[in-house]
C-alpha cells in the first residue's frame, strides 16, 4: 500500500494553472513548478506524468472554473459594453486561455481542444448579449491591449526625434 498524497490535487492544478497563466508553457521549468507548488518531482510526475500532464489538467480546470466564472458574467450583462466591463472586472482569467491559444493549441491537439471549448463557450455567451460579429475576438483584443499595459493601450507614439 503506497503512502497517501501528502498534497491536494486540487490545489496543485490551480496553483499550476495561476503559474502557467504568468509564463508561457515553455517558460515554465518543473523545477518551477517543484519550487512553486511544492510538490516533489517524483509526486508530479507519479500524480501527473509530466509537465505537459499537469498543464492539461490545469487547463481543464481552468477552461471549467474561470472560463465558467467570465462566460456566467457575460449571460447576465445587458450589452456588449456591460460584457467588455466584465472581461475588464475578470479579464484575468482569459490570459492563461491566450497563452495557450499562441503558444500551445498550434502544436497540441489536446490543448487545441480545450481552447476551442472555452472558445466556444466565450461566443454561446456573447450570442445572449450582442449580435456583433467576432465579439469574442473584440474581448480577447481588449484583454490584448490591457495586458500591453495602459501607458501602451491605445497610445500614439511620440512623433518627436530621441537623443
Amino acid at each position: 500500500m503506497g503512502r497517501p498524497r501528502g498534497f491536494d490535487e486540487a490545489e496543485v492544478v490551480r496553483a499550476a494553472a495561476a503559474l502557467f497563466a504568468g509564463r508561457v508553457y515553455d517558460g515554465v521549468s518543473v523545477d518551477d513548478l517543484v519550487t512553486h507548488l511544492g510538490v516533489h518531482r517524483n509526486s508530479l510526475y507519479k500524480t501527473f506524468g509530466s509537465k505537459r500532464g499537469l498543464y492539461l489538467a490545469a487547463l481543464r480546470r481552468h477552461v471549467e472554473h474561470e472560463i465558467g466564472i467570465l462566460t456566467a458574467a457575460l449571460r447576465r450583462a445587458d450589452d456588449f459594453e456591460e460584457a467588455s466591463r466584465s472581461v475588464a472586472d475578470t479579464g484575468t482569467g482569459l490570459d492563461f486561455l491566450l497563452l495557450a491559444a499562441a503558444e500551445r493549441a498550434p502544436v497540441d491537439d489536446e490543448v487545441a481542444a480545450e481552447v476551442n471549448r472555452a472558445l466556444n463557450a466565450i461566443d454561446e455567451a456573447l450570442g445572449a448579449v450582442t449580435d456583433l460579429p467576432h465579439a469574442t475576438a473584440a474581448l480577447l483584443g481588449l484583454r490584448l491591449r490591457a495586458k500591453a499595459g495602459p501607458d501602451r493601450a491605445g497610445a500614439t507614439p511620440d512623433p518627436s526625434p530621441r537623443r
